[in-house]
């Protein structure tokens, strides 16, 4: 029997249409790196193919996992809420994330989120660079530094660069915040509120320049 194939990237699980509906369906059975063998189900991005604006995040979550949908968790709940208040229509955006792939590491009973490497961002780049081309929004809002690295490279820093737009060759308009969790792990009432408004700041700045 000859070896198995050890695959690296996501190129090889491409559908030759590259439609949302075709990705997604392609994107179930992707193996090109070795997160999908822990995980549930691959998790593919939501929205409408015409959408002015998407949002990248770094990997889908515990409850993301279980349903098969983007941000439905907690950081999901608080993106949406802080949509609202920036003027942002949720029905008018897409989203998704950098890895497809929910990786995580035990702790007693729970499955607590664990960090994709650069290497698994970078298999997983085909899944997102098809979906931008898909959706050819007119900006993309990165939430958090695995998201911003996987588009701007990994010495991009969120903390030096966040709420610039930055014009990057063979993508629209980028802009790179926080991801909400990091204001759910604020550690007093005061800092999640101050940490939340300036998040809303962001979004309301990336709504204008569309």
């Amino acid at each position: 029997m000859p070896p198995v194939q050890q695959r690296n990237s996501a190129l090889d699980f491409l559908p030759q249409r590259h439609d949302l509906h075709s990705l997604g369906e392609a994107a179930k059975d992707c193996r090109g790196c070795d997160l999908y063998r822990n995980a549930t189900q691959t998790v593919f991005g939501e929205g409408r193919p015409s959408s002015v604006i998407m949002f990248v995040g770094e990997q889908p979550g515990d409850q993301e996992d279980m349903a098969g949908q983007p941000f439905v968790g907690p950081a999901g709940r608080l993106l949406d809420a802080c949509m609202v208040e920036a003027g942002i229509d949720r029905k008018a955006a897409y989203v998704t994330n950098a890895v497809k792939h929910f990786k995580w590491e035990p702790r007693g009973k729970r499955r607590i989120h664990k960090k994709p490497s650069m290497r698994e961002i970078a298999a997983c780049r085909p899944w997102l660079t098809a979906e931008i081309e898909a959706v050819k929004p007119r900006l993309i809002v990165c939430l958090g530094s695995t998201a911003a690295q996987s588009l701007l490279g990994p010495s991009f820093r969120v903390t030096k660069n966040r709420g610039r737009i930055m014009d990057v060759a063979g993508y629209p308009p980028i802009v790179a915040t926080v991801h909400p969790s990091s204001i759910l792990r604020a550690q007093t009432d005061d800092d999640r509120e101050r940490e939340r408004q300036l998040f809303i700041a962001d979004l309301v700045a990336a709504a204008r320049h569309v």
